[in-house]
């Protein structure tokens, strides 16, 4: 073989290596620029439900502190009650004003005000589920009626999307349990199927993304994965202590 082929062959390898290294940091920038806008858009989606929890609580406020105006003459206990109610809710929606400046894009579409999806909606959620063919059930302990909204509202928010990420993967027949918990610290949270289709490799997947990034939000964590015997799990913990005002 001639010096010139051999030199040919070995431009056209090196060109070709060239080739396939650009192609791979592409794909490469391509799936971070994803991940980056997966959590940008769960970030303003998380501050828009955030403002809604405090707009409620402060009309909250509003109604408690007129009431409390109204009494105070012919009732100063009531009126005493009633203003330590506007002091819980005012601590409420300072926690909660701190996640959200915390969160909040300036891009951000502010939507309609009003209360939002908590625990005490979960039952309904999957009994919704199971309409759509899922084949879930619930297991839930006895929680806390006073728990700080963004945690009430992520635990909601991360069954949900575990469940919709069931729907899309499992294959059929899988059976899905959902079981949520807690202790005197935070709230467990433990989906688990037995699908055998596609799988969702942990951190792939916007649904993931968002998961994780409400739990890392609240100072918890999240976790996923394939479960012994086939199947695919979630698992999260949130923590409910107050923070200090």
């Amino acid at each position: 073989m001639e010096r010139s082929d051999i030199g040919r062959r070995i431009r056209i390898r090196g060109e070709y290596l060239t080739v396939l290294q650009e192609r791979a940091a592409h794909l490469e920038r391509e799936h971070a620029a994803g991940a980056h806008q997966a959590v940008a858009e769960e970030r303003t989606r998380i501050a828009r439900e955030l403002h809604d929890v405090v707009a409620h609580r402060v009309s909250l406020m509003t109604v408690q502190a007129g009431a409390a105006k109204t009494i105070a003459a012919d009732d100063p206990e009531g009126a005493r009650q009633a203003m330590e109610a506007v002091e819980h809710e005012g601590r409420q929606a300072l926690g909660e004003l701190r996640h959200l400046l915390g969160v909040l894009r300036p891009e951000a579409e502010v939507g309609g005000l009003g209360p939002q999806p908590g625990i005490a909606d979960v039952p309904r959620l999957v009994e919704h589920l199971g309409g759509a063919g899922l084949d879930v059930s619930l297991e839930i302990d006895e929680l806390p009626t006073d728990l700080p909204a963004r945690v009430d509202l992520s635990v909601y928010r991360i069954v949900q999307e575990a469940l919709t990420n069931v729907l899309k993967h499992a294959g059929p027949g899988a059976r899905t349990e959902v079981r949520v918990s807690t202790d005197n610290h935070g709230v467990a949270i433990e989906v688990v199927d037995t699908g055998h289709g596609g799988t969702i490799l942990p951190g792939s997947g916007h649904g993931i993304v968002g998961m994780r990034e409400r739990a890392l939000m609240l100072g918890g964590s999240l976790d996923t994965g394939p479960y012994p015997g086939g199947g695919f799990q979630v698992v999260a913990y949130l923590p409910i202590g107050e923070e200090p005002v």
